[in-house]
């Protein structure tokens, strides 16, 4: 599911950041990171779209 990778990213970025890691492999897992939480808010929206248009259909 979409909700764990992005914890599993975070965290993984979090622990990258305290440990002092590369500053690319840092920015590498952040553009990763908010790749994840657009795809997930894009298919959310997506999903609020297409059960309005199912209510709609049942009334």
């Amino acid at each position: 599911m979409i909700n764990d990778e992005i914890c599993k990213l975070r965290e993984k970025l979090n622990e990258s950041i305290a440990t002092g890691k590369d500053y690319d492999e840092i920015y590498k897992i952040s553009v990763e990171l908010d790749e994840l939480i657009a795809e997930y808010y894009i298919k959310r929206s997506c999903d609020r779209i297409i059960n309005k248009e199912k209510i709609k259909i049942l009334m």
